[in-house]
């Protein structure tokens, strides 16, 4: 493990270097531009070149398994950053709550691949199987015979384990009676439990998953303030965004779940195309967890399953080197936004930028850039470079004194 654990730290090292290496020359450039006072149009050309040029071989530089998450990780964040672009523009209307629309289509497709024969492949059917669970896959291993003989043998295990325990025991069978002796289909494949008791537990496991993913999440936070501010470990167990992730997985699959039983008890029959209603429905419970970033992410990985899924069907062209293509003009696309109009970039891009330049990103001489409608100085109204004034063409506000 060691020497592949270096070699990925070694990827990593180059491949900000070329991140780097790509931002200084247009430093330099801008540098001149601004301070010199010449041609302040080609600060766009000058953004875009220098990012397809360099990012063209950063990516190639990465590891070869996490070069597709890092294009569509790009492409996501650049699709999302000219959507703004044309919200500040006014040349597209926001969708109220279009995240959930989005959501809910791109649920309802993959939901779909995910009950068909050879759908989904690799980790996001692991994903989805582990969400929903085995019982929605169509191929599923247990016939009902022996299924509901591994039940009577547990049953009657449990029947002689009771003998000896009290109220335990008691409770679990309790429990166990409400679960087996209810309305189940006869497609339905959880054979341990009825319909109702199935979405139920769907509902209560995916809603303690993402409550503890929300609470893993803010531990470092907490324990930082573990002796300046003890009363904050309560808001760690007690914050508002635990609950709303545990309520959107939960809702989730307890509405996929009893969709899907719905249907079937409707129909009489178990049917791939139930995924797609089922899933667009419990896409809904995306309203107590609302993210662009998770609908965004969804939707480009729905594009590469996709695109691939036409490549094996010989029906769509497989064109090489368009990984490095899409993460050289998405990455061009953020640079532009970062320089001319940083206010419709993702603000933890925006962050990652500046860690990466050292702040350097935030000290531009911005206000020469006002002048192309963009309002690239509106987050930075407070900064005024100095400059030499014998390279200018103009009094500076802040000249530097010169001895």
């Amino acid at each position: 493990m060691w020497p592949f654990s270096l070699k990925g730290k070694a990827d990593g090292t180059i491949f900000a270097l070329f991140q780097s290496s790509g931002i200084s020359p247009f430093f330099h450039d801008f540098s001149k531009i601004s301070a010199y006072g010449s041609d302040i149009s080609s600060v766009s050309s000058l953004s875009i070149l220098g990012c397809i040029s360099s990012d063209s071989g950063d990516l190639k530089t990465s590891d070869l398994s996490r070069r597709g998450l890092l294009t569509i990780y790009m492409a996501n964040l650049a699709t999302e950053t000219l959507f703004r672009m044309g919200v500040a523009r006014g040349a597209i209307t926001p969708l109220r709550h279009g995240e959930v629309l989005l959501f809910c289509i791109t649920a309802a497709l993959f939901m779909f691949f995910f009950r068909c024969r050879d759908g989904l492949k690799g980790f996001t059917f692991s994903a989805l199987k582990f969400i929903v669970g085995k019982e929605e896959i169509p191929t599923h291993s247990f016939s009902p015979e022996v299924a509901f003989s591994k039940i009577d043998r547990k049953i009657k295990h449990r029947e002689e384990v009771s003998r000896r325990l009290n109220i335990i025991a008691l409770t679990k069978k309790l429990v166990d009676k409400v679960c087996k002796h209810g309305p189940r289909h006869r497609c339905c494949k959880h054979y341990e439990d009825n319909c109702i008791s199935y979405c139920i537990k769907g509902f209560i496991r995916m809603f303690s998953v993402g409550y503890l993913i929300q609470c893993c999440l803010r531990i470092p936070s907490a324990f930082r303030h573990l002796f300046t501010k003890p009363s904050r470990l309560l808001s760690l167990f007690y914050n508002k965004e635990n609950f709303q992730l545990g309520a959107f997985l939960g809702s989730f699959v307890s509405i996929y779940k009893g969709t899907s039983c719905f249907l079937r008890w409707v129909r009489n029959l178990d049917d791939e195309l139930h995924a797609l209603i089922a899933g667009s429905l419990a896409g809904v419970s995306m309203m107590f967890y609302k993210s662009t970033t998770i609908s965004m992410y969804l939707a480009s990985k729905l594009v590469e399953t996709m695109y691939f899924k036409g490549i094996e069907a010989g029906k769509v062209p497989y064109f090489p080197h368009a990984d490095s293509i899409i993460y050289a003009i998405s990455t061009a696309i953020c640079f532009q936004a970062a320089v001319m109009e940083v206010q419709t970039l993702r603000p933890s891009y925006w962050k990652f930028l500046l860690r990466l330049t050292k702040g350097r990103f935030a000290v531009m001489n911005r206000r020469v850039l006002d002048v192309f409608g963009t309002e690239a100085s509106k987050n930075f109204k407070n900064f005024i470079p100095k400059l030499d004034p014998r390279y200018t063409s103009v009094p500076p506000e802040l000249p530097i004194e010169l001895s």
